[in-house]
């Protein structure tokens, strides 16, 4: 749902802003490692350290850079399999670190080894939810499904959550109660949206395989008429 109607709007949102650093002479690979190297900052600074408030002010203002390279190759025309590999690629690094320093703080000042531990399935589950599309695809299946949670949800509920947890320090009550609240959600939608992707991928592949067989019977049965005769 986020990204079909969330990443629509802000594309259109960002799309001066793109165009502003084409004229500066900016690539978009270059906007790709800015953006994740300010996402794995901001998430591995102020995270570890319980500055949830700050660390998401700093993550979201680079997160949008997902969309602004995007952006920026389709109006150069320059859209590439490598644009879409780097991506990827620093797409897995940026949710790392920020899972990475919600591990890190609940296993130091947190203190909390059972949201520390969730902490961990949370960045082993995305990673996976995201390997089981990406790999049923390589071996030529559609892969139907998109899930129960997404990275884009992934991301605003983590990082929603964590921002307003923040403001516990600024001594808003109770608030910091969301944050284990988000992780677990995201917790139990990443094992529901693997669980739907890997029994579509069963299901796919049992199909193809089926089709497959049946291309296959009159093949057969003409090469037996051929010999017989």
């Amino acid at each position: 749902m986020l990204n079909k109607y969330a990443r629509a709007f802000f594309t259109r949102v960002l799309t001066p802003f793109a165009a502003f650093l084409i004229r500066r002479g900016v690539s978009p690979d270059t906007v790709t490692l800015i953006g994740t190297a300010g996402v794995v900052a901001g998430a591995l600074v102020f995270y570890p350290m319980g500055e949830f408030f700050w660390g998401t002010v700093v993550i979201t203002l680079f997160v949008f850079s997902d969309l602004v390279d995007g952006n920026m190759a389709r109006q150069l025309g320059r859209s590439s399999r490598w644009g879409a590999f780097l991506d990827s690629t620093l797409d897995r690094v940026a949710d790392g670190a920020i899972f990475g320093g919600f591990i890190l703080w609940y296993a130091g000042g947190g203190d909390d080894l059972v949201l520390c531990a969730v902490s961990i399935f949370c960045l082993a589950s995305g990673q996976v939810v995201s390997y089981t599309k990406a790999r049923g695809e390589s071996i030529g299946l559609p892969v139907a499904v998109n899930g129960l949670v997404e990275r884009a949800e992934r991301l605003v509920i983590s990082l929603v959550a964590a921002g307003f947890a923040g403001l516990h320090k600024f001594g808003v009550p109770g608030i910091q109660y969301l944050l284990p609240v988000a992780l677990w959600i995201v917790a139990v939608g990443s094992l529901v949206t693997l669980i739907q992707r890997v029994v579509t991928v069963r299901r796919e592949s049992a199909e193809a395989e089926e089709a497959a067989a049946a291309q296959e019977k009159p093949q057969n049965a003409s090469q037996g008429s051929e010999a017989a005769k």
